[in-house]
């Protein structure tokens, strides 16, 4: 099956991923791509000791990846990517990486960053990545947990 769903949520992994979304996408591998994340020994283990029981996780650089997704390495799996950032989607996308569905969730508020909804607050340069992803054919909805509506990139960003 390969990828069923990519998020970009900065907290990463937490409960809503973990007993919600991986529910909901049927995943048997939690894939969180960071190029920081991956190379903190701490935060790795902390995440891998909140995955549910029966599912695999990697926690791995962008590079990485792309060539593992590339290379077929989780086709037999359902596979849900977790981000923290639209630019990590948008260079996977850039490089080949063909994303079903890309699912806002959580952006947190910063310096230079408008609120667009609940939870999601964005600056120029993550617009125009999601745009950028949009442009590229990949579906991109806000949609915080399963059991809400899902709403298209164009109700909060155009």
């Amino acid at each position: 099956m390969g990828l069923v769903l990519a998020r970009i949520d900065q907290r990463l992994i937490h409960g809503i991923v973990v007993t919600q979304w991986t529910a909901t996408t049927k995943a048997k591998r939690l894939m969180v791509v960071d190029d920081l994340i991956s190379k903190d020994e701490v935060q790795k283990s902390a995440m891998r000791m909140s995955k549910p029981a029966g599912t695999g996780m990697s926690i791995i650089d962008t590079e990485t990846a792309i060539n593992n997704i590339k290379a077929g390495k989780y086709e037999s799996h359902n596979v849900f990517l977790i981000v923290r950032e639209p630019e990590t989607l948008l260079r996977m996308a850039e490089a080949g990486v063909t994303l079903p569905k890309i699912n806002i969730g959580i952006i947190f508020d910063g310096p230079d960053k408008q609120t667009v909804k609940k939870m999601v607050s964005v600056n120029e340069q993550e617009i125009a990545d999601l745009k950028a992803l949009k442009a590229l054919g990949v579906p991109v909805t806000f949609h915080f947990v399963p059991s809400e509506a899902e709403e298209p990139l164009e109700t909060y960003i155009n």
